[in-house]
C-alpha cells in the first residue's frame, strides 16, 4: 500500500500551489460523482484484445485506472458480467471468451481479474461499481457457448432474437438464477456497487416481435392481458429481487441503473419528457425506471444522455431538466457521451471541442443532478479537443467525494488522528470501529496556507483522497510557504467525520 502512494505522488504535484492562485473558471463542488465505464463485451475498454497474457492485462489496468485518477474520476464502473458469464471465477457462470478468446477458459497464468481491477482501484481512492447485464448470453447465436454454460442445462430459458442469445426474463427460474449470481458476487467480492446498464428486454428490431408467446401462456399468473404489463412486472420483479438481496448480503452496498435517457416521450405520457426518441425505457425495453425509484428498489440512476445540447429530438437539457426533476430522493448521475466527440461525426456540436464541458457546466446547476459518468474508458485515449485537459486543469482539477447516501447510512465515522513523520510524511490513525458500515475506508486530505482561513466545504481545499495510512509530499520548486494539514474519514457510505487535529508543513 505504501509504495502505491510514493509511486503516484508525483503526479498530483501541481496541486500543491493551487490556494495561491483560485480562479473561478467553473464550480468546484466538493462532492460529485465522476465514474467511468470500462466495457469488456467486444473488448471495447479492456482487456485491448482477447489472448493477452496475465501480466499485459494487468498493465492495462493499471494504465487505465492511472489515466483515470489522473483526469479527477472517483469512480470505476466496470462490466464484469457481459454475457452471462464471469470476470472472475464462479461455479455459476463460465468464464468470459472477452479474456482468452475461448468461452470458460481461466487466465493463464491464473490470477483473478475482478480481485485485481477491485484492488487497485481502491489503493486509487476510487469507488468500484460491478456493471452487469442481467439477461444477455450472446452477441452472437453461432458462437459458441462454454461446454459448462447453463444454457444447455436449461434450453427453455434461451431466446435467439436477432441472432443474439438472451435469457428469457418472462421466465421465474431466470430471475432467480440471475438473483443468485448477483448475490454470489456481492458476497465474494469488496464492491461499492451493483450497476446494471439499459439492456432488459432487447431494443426492438424493425419487423420483429420479440418471441416468448410459450413464457407468456405459461407464466402469466396474474392474468395481464397486455402483453407489455406482463414484461414490465417481470423487469420490475427481477429489479426488487435483486434489491432484496444485494441489500440483504450487504446493506452499504448500492444498486444503480443506467437507462436509456428517455423514459416515455410527452406524447405517450403527460409525465414523460419532451422529446422524440424513437424507443423508450417503459415503451420498448419494459423498464418502469420511475417506479424503482419510487419504490427505494434503487440507490441511484445514470440515465445515457449521449445528445448534444439542441438535438431535435432528444435535447440534453431538456433531459437533463426531466431527470433532476424526476430524482425522487435518488442520486441521480447523468451519462455523458465523450466517444460521440469526433471530428467527422454528423452531429456538428461533436466536431469540435467544448461540448461535454458545456453539458457538466449545466447539469451541476440542477439541485437533484450530483455527478457524471462518461462512456467510454477508451474515449480518452483519443483526441478530445481539449476535454482532458480541461477535466485535469479545471472542472476536475480538485478532488471530489462521492455523495453520501443518507437512506442508507448517515452515521459519520470517528475523526482519524493526525501525525506528522520525518521529511514530508504525513501517517494517521483511524478510530476502531465493529460496525463495517461505519469503518473508515478513505481519507480526505486538506491544505490551506498558514493564515488563510480553511473551509472545508470548498472543493478547492481538497488536496487528495486516498486509502491507506499515509501520505508523502514533494517539494516544489522555488520559494517554499508553510501549508495547515488536516484531514477527515470518510465510511463506505461516503459519510465525512469531522475533521482532524492540524499539522504545518513546509513545502
Amino acid at each position: 500500500m505504501k509504495h502505491f502512494y510514493y509511486r503516484m505522488v508525483g503526479i498530483f504535484a501541481s496541486f500543491f500551489f493551487v490556494f495561491s492562485c483560485i480562479f473561478a473558471q467553473a464550480q468546484h463542488p466538493k462532492k460529485e460523482f465522476r465514474g467511468v465505464w470500462v466495457a469488456t463485451v467486444n473488448n471495447i475498454d479492456w482487456p485491448s484484445k482477447p489472448g493477452l497474457s496475465s501480466d499485459e492485462q494487468k498493465q492495462e489496468v493499471i494504465r487505465i485506472l492511472d489515466k483515470h485518477r489522473q483526469n479527477g474520476m472517483n469512480a470505476i464502473v466496470f462490466q464484469v458480467r457481459p454475457c452471462a458469464d464471469a470476470f472472475y471465477p464462479s461455479k455459476l457462470e463460465p468464464w468470459s471468451r472477452y479474456l482468452s478468446g475461448e468461452p470458460g477458459k481461466a487466465p493463464v497464468p491464473y490470477y483473478d481479474p475482478l480481485e485485481f481491477w477491485i484492488e487497485e482501484t481502491h489503493k486509487r481512492g476510487m469507488e468500484f461499481h460491478a456493471w452487469c447485464n442481467p439477461y444477455r448470453v450472446s452477441q452472437n447465436a453461432s458462437e459458441p457457448l462454454a461446454g459448462n454454460h447453463i444454457a444447455f442445462e436449461h434450453p427453455d430459458w434461451i431466446i435467439n432474437y436477432g441472432n443474439k442469445l438472451y435469457y428469457d426474463p418472462g421466465h421465474p427460474e431466470v430471475r432467480k438464477f440471475v438473483t443468485a449470481v448477483i448475490s454470489d458476487l456481492v458476497t465474494r467480492y469488496d464492491v461499492d456497487a451493483i450497476h446494471f446498464d439499459d439492456y432488459f428486454y432487447p431494443y426492438r428490431i424493425a419487423g420483429k416481435e420479440f418471441p416468448d408467446d410459450d413464457s407468456f401462456s405459461k407464466y402469466n399468473a396474474e392474468n395481464f392481458a397486455d402483453r407489455a404489463d406482463w414484461r414490465r412486472h417481470n423487469v420490475d420483479a427481477i429489479i426488487q429481487m435483486l434489491s432484496q438481496s444485494i441489500k440483504s448480503a450487504k446493506p452499504w452496498v448500492k444498486f444503480g441503473i443506467s437507462p436509456f435517457g428517455v423514459w416515455r416521450n410527452k406524447k405517450s405520457d403527460p409525465r414523460g419528457s419532451d422529446t422524440n426518441a424513437g424507443q423508450t425505457n417503459y415503451d420498448d425495453l419494459y423498464a418502469d425506471i420511475l417506479k424503482w425509484q419510487e419504490q427505494n428498489w434503487i440507490d441511484y440512476v445514470t440515465p445515457q444522455l449521449y445528445w448534444h445540447m439542441g438535438h431535435p429530438a432528444a435535447d440534453f437539457k431538456t433531459l437533463c431538466d426531466w431527470w433532476d426533476e424526476h430524482a425522487y430522493g435518488k442520486e441521480v448521475y447523468i451519462g455523458q457521451g465523450a466517444y460521440r466527440i469526433d471530428a467527422k461525426s454528423k452531429d456538428e456540436a461533436w466536431t469540435k471541442g467544448g461540448e461535454i464541458e458545456k453539458q457538466i457546466e449545466y447539469l451541476r446547476q440542477k439541485k437533484n443532478i450530483s455527478g457524471s459518468t462518461y462512456f467510454s474508458s477508451k474515449s480518452f485515449d483519443q483526441q478530445l479537443f481539449g476535454l482532458t485537459e480541461n477535466l485535469q486543469g479545471n472542472y476536475y482539477k480538485y478532488r471530489a467525494i462521492v455523495p453520501p447516501m443518507s437512506w442508507i447510512d448517515n452515521e459519520a465515522p470517528a475523526k482519524p488522528r493526525l501525525k506528522q513523520k520525518s521529511g514530508k510524511r504525513i501517517e494517521w490513525k483511524n478510530a476502531k470501529s465493529s460496525d463495517e458500515m461505519n469503518r473508515a475506508e478513505r481519507t480526505v486530505v486538506y491544505l490551506n496556507k498558514k493564515g488563510e482561513k480553511l473551509n472545508s466545504e470548498d472543493g478547492r481545499f481538497v488536496f487528495e483522497i486516498v486509502s491507506g495510512n499515509e501520505l508523502r509530499f514533494v517539494n516544489q520548486k522555488g520559494k517554499k510557504q508553510v501549508y495547515e494539514i488536516r484531514i477527515s474519514s470518510l465510511d463506505r457510505n461516503n459519510n465525512e467525520s469531522e475533521l482532524s487535529n492540524k499539522k504545518r508543513i513546509r513545502l
